[in-house]
């Protein structure tokens, strides 16, 4: 006989008026969370109390009700009725819908199952509902403001309708993460996302960011200093797409036309060249998105001057400097901030910088054989580079006729030897000429070539002794040479027969962005400001200089011709160990000097073998074994993010294990030829050094194999 099914009896639910109502000892909710009861007060105003509170009779000595309910679960409603109350906006004696617990369970067990078993609305529920108000007609900010979220947020609930509704359905299904949805959210290409879910399937790296890079792959960041350049109104106006992420920093989005995008640079790269050109009056102007490193290289450089400031504003700088600093020193002792005073401070501090930057005011003449050089920044400004003038822009080294200048030399100009007579001058007096066919000893006549030969070397000789007995001059005299050779390349020179070669690194994309780069192109213009505009005046100018502005204008100019580049046709191996000594002496590493393996600058160039041999030295052999099912593309990509800060260098970036001398730090050239990796000496020189010619284009062949094996993946 089946046992009959025992009914259940739901407690009894009536109004009670809120003064008969107090709240429990034995309620769980002690944290505050979620909307505050300000906001759930107003929600109630505008909607009424959409649950009831569960209550229980108090009970006085004898067990009779005493009138009084505890309120053990709803704590956060009784509050915001009685904010209502103090506000005068709900009566004391109002009705409060209650539920009348029997009290056959513990009160503080009532209080933990209505909080426990509270379940959140499911985002994707919550999207849809917004979405259904959207289009009653209630706008993103009206949302907001009923229910209590921020309008970020009610934009990123509706961004989900650009998600495929296969995608949404197997977020419902949990087998896709919220985080994942809203990576897909960038784009309304349904298509593109279900190639890309299915890419992550078989990838088995399902992390957003990853979905993220194979939506954004043919996309250019608008961070990109193309983009900046351009402008986003100036880019979505000729018709281009944005694609924008609202749940993650995007820093503008990405764009979708990359044609569209260089197309528009170029047009206004020419337009402001032509502009510059008008304006300015100069020979020539070059123009590109970026120029190589060292494209000025052997081009003369010469300076504006700013121009003068007139009395005017002179005495209206010596006002606003005042002013900031009395402001400034009043600021400092004040306890409190102000934002009036740091305001006034920020528009003193602009109207200064203006009178100080000043517009640079150019020779018209050195402007009419000059040009300058056009491109982008790093940051998306132009970056005009002017005052250079090209070897065969240079004016003629005029003839000066001897006769006109006087026989003793003394006329109105200088006589110098032209190459026609053959002849040789000192101090600007011609002593030697073609011999004629008779002497005569009554005429003085000038010195046999012999002679002057002799008398000079003697000289010569006699001044370097000189010369090495003081070393102060001895290194102006360097340094003279020195900055003759780098910033004065034409039509000067120097006793000191020195070679100061800079190579230039034209085949090495990015080195102008890098920030060594920069610093070097800083330094360097800085120091042409400061430097007479004739090399004449360049010996004296370094004479007056401190001892300290000149030993860092010889390092200045002594760095620029380090060169310590490993090229497959000469691999310099005597050179390198000398860079390796002298990064060693000045404690350089490439590590400390900021350099870490990425895409651009060694992953995206090796083989996979590479990327996983790099992977393996730096972060070991489980997380090499993470990548190794990916292709070359992704697994670079990876492999950067696993990397970062894991100071792992390539090995030509490495100091050599052991350094002695140069030369033992050196193989000669017959054990090269034979293969001898060793070296002579303690120093092992690394593999890279060693190999013979016929590995060097061992790594290209296994580049070229493993592409071909990336392709037929």
């Amino acid at each position: 006989m089946a046992q009959a099914i025992q009914k259940i009896t739901l407690s009894a639910s009536r109004d009670i008026p809120f003064n008969k109502l107090v709240l429990s000892q034995q309620n769980v909710r002690k944290i505050k969370a979620g909307i505050s009861i300000e906001d759930l007060a107003e929600d109630i105003a505008r909607r009424g109390l959409l649950t009831s509170l569960n209550v229980r009779p108090e009970l006085d000595g004898d067990g009779n009700e005493t009138g009084i309910y505890r309120i053990p679960a709803g704590g956060r409603r009784y509050r915001a009725l009685e904010s209502l109350i103090s506000q005068k906006r709900l009566a004391k004696t109002a009705g409060v819908p209650c539920i009348i617990s029997s009290g056959e369970t513990p009160e503080v067990e009532d209080s933990l199952a209505e909080n426990v078993q509270r379940v959140d609305l499911h985002p994707l529920d919550q999207f849809r509902a917004f979405q259904t108000l959207r289009e009653q007609g209630q706008g993103e900010e009206d949302i907001a403001a009923r229910f209590f979220v921020s309008v970020a947020t009610v934009r990123q609930r509706l961004r989900l309708a650009s998600v495929s509704p296969r995608l949404l359905d197997l977020y419902a299904a949990d087998e896709m993460t919220l985080q994942q949805v809203m990576a897909f959210s960038i784009t309304d290409d349904h298509v593109r996302q279900e190639q890309v879910w299915d890419t992550v399937l078989r990838s088995h790296a399902k992390e957003p960011y990853y979905i993220r890079r194979l939506l954004t792959e043919t996309t250019i960041r608008a961070s990109d200093r193309r983009a900046v350049y351009v402008g986003m109104e100036a880019y979505e106006a000729a018709g281009g797409g944005v694609m924008r992420d609202l749940f993650d920093e995007d820093n503008g989005g990405w764009l979708q036309d990359p044609a569209l995008l260089e197309q528009l640079v170029t047009e206004k790269l020419r337009a402001d060249t032509e502009t510059l050109k008008a304006e300015e009056g100069w020979k020539w102007v070059e123009a590109a998105f970026d120029f190589p490193y060292g494209h000025t290289s052997g081009l003369r450089r010469f300076y504006g001057e700013q121009a003068e400031m007139t009395q005017a504003e002179l005495d209206r700088h010596d006002a606003l400097r005042a002013e900031y600093d009395k402001l400034d020193a009043d600021y400092a002792e004040a306890e409190d901030y102000s934002e009036d005073t740091e305001r006034r401070l920020e528009e003193l501090g602009a109207e200064l910088d203006r009178l100080n930057d000043r517009p640079y005011v150019f020779d018209p003449e050195e402007v009419g054989r000059g040009g300058v050089f056009i491109s982008l920044a790093a940051s998306g400004e132009l970056k005009i580079e002017r005052g250079f003038v090209r070897a065969e822009d240079e004016p003629p080294v005029e003839a000066i006729d001897i006769d006109a200048a006087g026989s003793d030399g003394n006329g109105d100009g200088p006589m110098p030897v032209s190459a026609s007579f053959g002849g040789i001058s000192v101090n600007g007096q011609i002593v030697s000429s073609k011999p004629t066919q008779e002497e005569d000893d009554d005429v003085v006549r000038p010195l046999s070539d012999r002679l002057v030969v002799d008398l000079t070397a003697t000289r010569t000789v006699a001044l370097r002794n000189a010369l090495a007995n003081d070393p102060a001059v001895a290194f102006i005299a360097v340094l003279h040479a020195f900055v003759l050779k780098t910033f004065y390349p034409y039509g000067s020179d120097s006793c000191l027969e020195l070679t100061l070669q800079s190579a230039r690194f034209s085949q090495t994309p990015g080195l102008g962005d890098t920030v060594w780069a920069k610093e070097i192109d800083q330094r360097h213009e800085a120091w042409g400001q400061d430097l007479p505009k004739s090399p004449d005046d360049l010996w004296t100018f370094l004479f007056a200089l401190d001892e300290v502005s000149r030993q860092a204008l010889f390092a200045h100019c002594a760095s620029l011709s380090l060169n310590a580049v490993i090229e497959p046709w000469n691999k310099r191996t005597r050179a390198i160990a000398h860079a390796d000594q002298v990064a060693r002496s000045i404690g350089f590493d490439m590590v400390g000097a900021g350099w870490s393996p990425t895409v651009d600058s060694y992953l995206g160039r090796v083989t996979k073998a590479h990327i996983l041999q790099a992977v393996r030295e730096a972060k070991g052999d489980q997380s090499a074994e993470l990548i190794g099912h990916l292709k070359k593309a992704d697994m670079a990509r990876e492999a950067e993010r696993l990397m970062a800060g894991s100071g792992w260098l390539p090995e030509p970036l490495r100091l050599a294990a052991n350094v002695a001398s140069v030369d033992e730090a050196t193989t000669e050239t017959d054990e090269i030829s034979n293969g001898d990796a060793t070296g002579s000496g303690n120093f092992d020189l690394p593999e890279f050094l060693t190999d013979d010619a016929d590995d060097v284009s061992a790594p290209a062949d296994e580049l070229d194999e493993q592409q071909h094996l990336d392709a037929a993946e």
